[in-house]
């Protein structure tokens, strides 16, 4: 184990139990007092009767501390300050930078996951609102795969429901090759607006449209060979998005409302024998616990409309119980934005009472806020739509190129293009990241690139100004395996404490889902380097086993950057 906090807790944790008589938090935390504070025996004085100093001392007696710290102190009403040996962090940054997953073990307990996640529509094009969800469930899909849970992830895209029978008669009308054509173009908002503008002003292509949704619903072969045209096209469309954005979802991971069609009446027959279908106002529905509307009665969950159609609500049910019943999953997440919280609660709570979801399986809603303008209202363009997000990729990577430019001249040609798009797609993805994702963020270009603060460049550049140490060295990392670390100096001891830290922020930004936890940690990573460069030669070190020491440290610490980048699905490039 390289996760310092941990062992100082299990240290502290044994001699907390002896005292209290009992499992005690030692509540160890970071300080400006020394490297560490406890201050767990505060919370003991009520029960024990006892002065929280006399408790804190009877800790540091009994603690098996003086392999890890050369001083450990009461301070105060009763905290306990820990500073570290520099030969313990020389220690545990060596075992971390042996291990190739830079000392952060598999989860113990692993899990199959399911994350729901990016869920656009078909025929109609990705913009600004698809971001967050499909940013924030493939960094939680590639961190939890890291630590070894068997992840599954789900692209519930809209797929079925009324517009089809629009949208098929419009690709009638076109004719199917130049329908496939615009389609394979991206231009999937120009043939939905088309074929809505035909809806709203043709009566005949009304009929038309409701009798094409009778007999798509009905199985009518023909009908769905023309709606599979439109589902295929928009997958590639889908697909290409995602390539770009360097997102790890496939064509596999496809998982439209369709495909739970035949388990419908199943559900609803189910939720029937269990006593939980009730009939409002010609609908059926189920009244979990718990919810109430504003006149306080019971609020529905519509599985059936009145029409005898079924509602999305039976589709997100379908959904959990395959999910649950068929796939084994024991986590489910669902990365969709907060409006949709009091829809989940109400979700999880009829699985919970259908004995779906048991105490062996957890449901999750990861909701997150909304990507603001400067006038901090939606993000919108100048004549109010949806920003595309092709176009914001496009733009990203358009003044990714220009600032790499100015940045570093030398870079040319395919360099110079791969690296500009790992910088503007990184910027993207890590402005998002980087704010805790309940909250609402306001979209800033300048910030987002910028080479200064907690930005992605600014940790690429990180990232590649290490690495050039050892060009300009002509040293390889392959060939540091066995130099001893020795990190003497206040700056190089200072950024082995923070490097032990990584396991921790991994596990618990995977556990949340809160990545800018993961993100504020990579930044002061940054910092910590910065400071230790400053302080600490490395190729002018004043003799070869510290400036090889050192080197093994900047290795490390390049490692920690990329990897914690790479789960973000950011790339950091070797040079900018």
């Amino acid at each position: 184990m390289t996760d310092l906090v941990s062992l100082l807790e299990a240290r502290l944790g044994a001699a907390f139990a002896a005292i209290a008589g009992e499992p005690v938090d030692p509540a160890v935390r970071r300080s400006d007092r020394a490297d560490f504070q406890a201050d767990g025996a505060l919370a003991l004085a009520k029960p024990l009767r006892r002065s929280p100093r006399d408790i804190a001392a009877d800790i540091v007696a009994k603690a098996e501390l003086d392999d890890l710290c050369e001083r450990v102190e009461v301070a105060g009403p009763g905290f306990i300050n820990l500073t570290v040996s520099s030969g313990a962090v020389s220690r545990l940054v060596a075992e971390m930078a042996a291990d190739p997953r830079e000392g952060v073990p598999f989860a113990e307990s692993q899990e199959k996951v399911v994350i729901d996640y990016s869920s656009p529509n078909v025929a109609k094009e990705m913009h600004v609102g698809h971001l967050r969800s499909t940013v924030i469930g493939d960094a939680a899909a590639r961190t939890l795969e890291w630590l070894g849970h068997a992840v599954v992830r789900q692209n519930h895209v809209g797929d079925w429901g009324t517009p089809f029978g629009m949208l098929i008669e419009h690709l009638v009308d076109l004719g199917e090759d130049e329908a496939a054509q615009e389609l394979s173009l991206g231009e999937l908002g120009v043939f939905y607006q088309a074929a809505r503008v035909k809806f709203d002003g043709d009566p005949a292509f009304q009929d038309r449209s409701r009798r094409r949704v009778v007999m798509l619903q009905g199985g009518d072969a023909e009908t769905l060979r023309l709606w599979r045209v439109l589902v295929d096209q928009s997958a590639r469309y889908f697909q290409q998005v995602y390539d770009r954005m360097e997102v790890t979802l496939t064509r596999d991971d496809l998982a439209g409302e369709s495909s739970y069609n035949d388990q419908l009446d199943d559900v609803v027959a189910e939720l029937d024998r269990l006593g939980l279908l009730r009939e409002s106002d010609g609908a059926r529905c189920v009244f979990p616990e718990g919810f109430t509307g504003r006149d306080g009665g019971p609020l529905p969950v519509i599985v059936v409309k009145s029409d005898g159609g079924y509602g999305y609500s039976a589709t997100d049910l379908a959904a959990i119980r395959h999910w649950i019943r068929e796939v084994g999953a024991s986590r489910i997440l669902y990365v969709v934005g907060s409006p949709q919280s009091h829809h989940f609660a109400m979700l999880f709570q009829v699985a919970r009472e259908a004995g779906w979801l048991t105490d062996a399986e957890h449901a999750e809603h990861v909701g997150f806020g909304s990507i603001l303008g400067p006038d901090h209202k939606m993000l919108r363009t100048r004549a109010g739509d949806n920003v595309k997000l092709g176009d914001l990729l496009d733009d990203a990577v358009a003044r990714a190129t220009a600032a790499v430019a100015e940045k570093n001249a030398d870079l040319a040609g395919e360099e110079r293009t791969r690296v500009a798009r790992a910088v503007g797609i990184g910027a993207l993805k890590y402005a998002d990241l980087s704010n805790d994702r309940i909250k609402d963020y306001v979209f800033d270009w300048d910030r987002m690139l910028s080479f200064d603060g907690n930005t992605s460049p600014y940790l690429q550049y990180a990232h590649a100004r290490i690495r050039s140490i050892f060009r300009r060295g002509d040293y390889r990392p392959e060939d540091l395996h066995n130099v001893s670390l020795s990190l003497r100096q206040q700056q190089e001891r200072a950024l082995g404490i923070h490097l032990l830290g990584f396991a921790r922020v991994v596990e618990r930004s995977a556990g949340a889902v809160e990545f800018h936890r993961l993100c504020g940690y990579l930044y002061e990573l940054a910092a910590a380097f910065t400071r230790f460069y400053e302080h600490c030669p490395v190729l002018k070190a004043d003799d070869e086993e510290t400036r090889l020491s050192r080197l093994r440290l900047c290795d490390l610490t390049a490692r920690v950057l990329a990897r914690g980048l790479g789960l973000l699905g950011i790339t950091a490039p070797d040079r900018m």
